[in-house]
């Protein structure tokens, strides 16, 4: 992987094609979140990550980093939640928004249609990331270019749109940031800004990860700021605002817009494409599907390394530790993940009868969640990695020297612990000390009223996923004492 690949693949991995519907359907305060996110939390992440992966450039990157600070017990646990939120992520959010733009832009898919499709798009993405990284890494480079080009002609049709019918006012008050805007959005604003640490699982196979690395955080962030938060506009100048849903927002943007190539919109805002039009809308449909695949590529391609690594290395059973001679993979781990994102989608999809808007709030809250648990470990690395390996050769180091270390760690563990908080009980804090609001209104709107039922989509796993994670690290006991 040389300099541009990288920078390809966290273009990849950062801009979220499936929460950026979630985030416009919080109005317009989401982009002055977003700006504010930009700098508490994207910049000091991206300064944390950058020192840990070129002063630490091995295998196994954030599970590395973790086992020299806090031992292999607390690294194995924690990258148990690092490697599973990918098939979670994978049989939850970026499935069901993959099934829901086919039906929308090409033919439903009714009873046993929506599970076989769901896993040919499963499948499809672990096939890929069995291959090699020499060859894999042409998925998430057309995954960014799909991003590109899928977003750049997005906004070139807003703007033809707006010329031709106008466009909905933003009201300057709606940028207001408020504190219940806020617990909403923050989960999905910083699951977009994270992804930095993924090509350190790779570093052996980077050609300069040392020079490599903070280059491309640096040149990723900004081309990930303009991706993401464009497109966001983009929708709020289309859709009213009541009609933006978490799910459905980008998609049903994109079809309005592409309208003004051939198509119509009723009265009742049903949207209608024809000729040129319905002929476009399945090409940025077909992107849009792509887009969401590779997402869950790049990340499996960092996070089942990391995951194989700890298995070898003690922190789990050592036959899932083996990488393929023939692929250079950790092929085993790749259709382990693929065989529990099916098990989720099927279970997750019966379980919310079909609900789409309820299997994509509990599959993302807890895809976001499972993730940052582990960041709640991995970020503090940095501190402990200062003080136990002061001599180490650091190629690019925080600056502000250990108040800067401090500062960007704070504000990125706590950000992230704070985040885990308002997804397993949202609304935390809305209605604190005289303020307006209540917290049951911060509920996903289609868990309305069922904040158990929701809790208990988050508590369950999380609480089943810890404890598999202590089981792998009693299967790994042979391989320790092998080593002692």
């Amino acid at each position: 992987m040389r300099r541009l690949d990288v920078l390809f693949f966290l273009i990849c991995t950062l801009v979220g094609l499936d929460t950026i519907g979630s985030v416009a359907a919080q109005g317009p305060q989401g982009l002055t979140w977003m700006a504010i996110l930009a700098v508490a939390f994207f910049l000091p992440y991206g300064l944390l990550v950058a020192e840990l992966g070129s002063a630490f450039p091995v295998q196994g990157g954030p599970y590395v980093w973790t086992r020299l600070a806090f031992g292999r017990l607390t690294a194995g646990v924690n990258q148990i939640l690092y490697w599973i939120s990918n098939p979670v992520w994978v049989g939850g959010s970026l499935c069901i928004i993959a099934l829901s733009t086919w039906e929308e832009f090409f033919t439903p898919l009714p009873g046993l249609w929506k599970y076989a499709a769901g896993l040919v798009f499963i499948w499809g993405g672990a096939l890929t990331v069995v291959q090699s990284v020499r060859v894999g890494k042409w998925v998430p480079i057309a995954g960014a270019l799909a991003r590109i080009v899928l977003l750049g002609f997005f906004l070139v049709s807003v703007v033809v749109f707006a010329l031709q019918n106008g466009v909905h006012t933003l009201p300057a008050g709606e940028f207001t940031p408020t504190y219940v805007g806020f617990v909403a959005l923050v989960p999905v604003l910083i699951f977009n800004f994270v992804g930095f640490e993924l090509p350190s699982s790779a570093s052996e196979e980077m050609k300069n990860p040392r020079r490599d690395i903070p280059l491309a955080i640096l040149r990723s962030g900004f081309a990930s700021l303009f991706l993401y938060g464009a497109p966001i506009l983009g929708i709020l100048f289309v859709l009213p605002s009541e009609d933006i849903g978490s799910l459905g927002g980008f998609i049903d943007a994109c079809k309005a817009v592409f309208t003004v190539y051939g198509g119509s919109i009723a009265a009742d805002g049903t949207v209608t494409l024809t000729g040129a039009g319905a002929v476009l809308g399945g090409i940025a449909a077909a992107g849009l599907i792509v887009g969401l695949l590779t997402s869950g590529v790049a990340w499996a391609m960092g996070a089942h390394r990391a995951q194989a690594v700890a298995c070898a290395d003690g922190a789990g059973p050592a036959w899932l530790g083996v990488i393929s001679e023939k692929h250079g993979t950790p092929v085993r781990v790749n259709l382990l993940s693929a065989v529990l994102a099916s098990v989720l989608f099927v279970v997750a999809l019966n379980l919310t009868e079909g609900d789409g808007e309820k299997y994509f709030a509990a599959g993302l809250g807890l895809t976001i969640s499972t993730t940052f648990i582990s960041y709640v470990i991995t970020f503090p690395s940095l501190l402990v990695l200062r003080r136990k390996y002061p001599d180490v050769n650091r190629p690019y180091s925080v600056p502000g020297g250990r108040f800067g270390v401090w500062l960007v760690t704070l504000l990125a563990t706590g950000l992230v612990a704070f985040t885990v908080v308002v997804l397993i009980w949202p609304g935390f804090g809305v209605g604190w000390f005289g303020t307006d609001g209540s917290p049951a209104d911060s509920l996903p709107e289609s868990f309305a009223g069922e904040r158990l039922a929701y809790t208990l989509t988050q508590v369950v796993p999380l609480t089943l996923f810890l404890t598999v994670g202590l089981v792998f690290h009693a299967l790994g006991s042979k391989t320790r004492k092998s080593r002692r």
